[in-house]
């Protein structure tokens, strides 16, 4: 290990910490920062997570990883027991310099509640630093879940921005939507695709997306799924997920 990666740590030596607690629904961590990266996790419930430039819905099948000083948000539906980690700044691998969802195996699961079980890792122990090990690596190789969201900047649209992200599955129509905004439906959409780079429409449909993996996620039917997320029609919902993952939303749910 080098000596740049032991000066990182904490002053106890110990380079990983585990953390669990559980919430109640709509509980919610205001913005902050550790100066540690941290891994979000929950092994039950659902987590919103933002950041200054995007937003993830975060199932059990997931994870977000935040390098060190990222301001971030939590906000729970329904009762979440998160277990997260907190991480002495990662030793220079790409994969773990910025944010990102990852897919959580059920190797990188089992490993992240042991750990929590453990309290912390202690750098004096060898047992301790192989698993330090497998788990940066586990993080650093772990599949990119898809469907991040950009958030825009101007406060009139990341306002609106939550109204869609507290219930992605709502039926009115986004000029519905858009009254009390503080700014037209055009404006909306031309703040939309100046700042994260989708239009509206297709901003809306990937976080219905997101709640679309959450449901799927909890075990419930295709159909239900297509309901929740904000879809009439099964069928309609299918074709938009396929479009979205390359599966079907039955082959996606049996994969993981």
């Amino acid at each position: 290990m080098s000596q740049a990666r032991q000066t990182l740590r904490d002053p106890d030596g110990f380079p990983v910490r585990g953390l669990a607690v559980t919430y109640g629904d709509r509980a919610r961590l205001d913005t902050h920062t550790h100066p540690w990266a941290q891994l979000v996790y929950a092994a039950s419930g659902v987590m919103v997570v933002q950041t200054p430039d995007a937003a993830w819905l975060v199932p059990p099948t997931r994870a977000i990883w935040l390098p060190g000083g990222t301001p971030h948000a939590i906000e729970m539906r329904g009762t979440v027991a998160m277990r997260t980690l907190y991480l002495a700044p990662p030793d220079g691998r790409p994969a773990l310099a910025a944010c990102r969802a990852i897919e959580v195996a059920p190797l990188l699961r089992e490993l992240i509640l042991h750990i929590v079980k453990l309290g912390m890792l202690d750098a004096g122990r060898p047992q301790h630093e192989r698993l330090e090990g497998l788990l940066t690596d586990l993080l650093a190789a772990g599949e990119t879940a898809p469907l991040e969201l950009p958030l825009p900047r101007d406060p009139r649209a990341r306002g609106f921005a939550a109204r869609i992200l507290a219930e992605p599955g709502r039926e009115e129509t986004l000029a519905d939507l858009s009254r009390g905004a503080g700014a037209s439906l055009r404006t909306l959409q031309r703040l939309f695709l100046a700042e994260t780079g989708l239009p509206l429409e297709a901003w809306r449909s990937r976080a219905r997306m997101q709640q679309a993996v959450v449901a799927l996620s909890a075990g419930a039917s295709v159909t239900e799924t297509a309901l929740e997320a904000g879809y009439q029609s099964p069928s309609a919902f299918i074709a938009a997920f396929k479009r979205a993952f390359g599966a079907t939303p039955a082959r996606y749910r049996a994969r993981r």
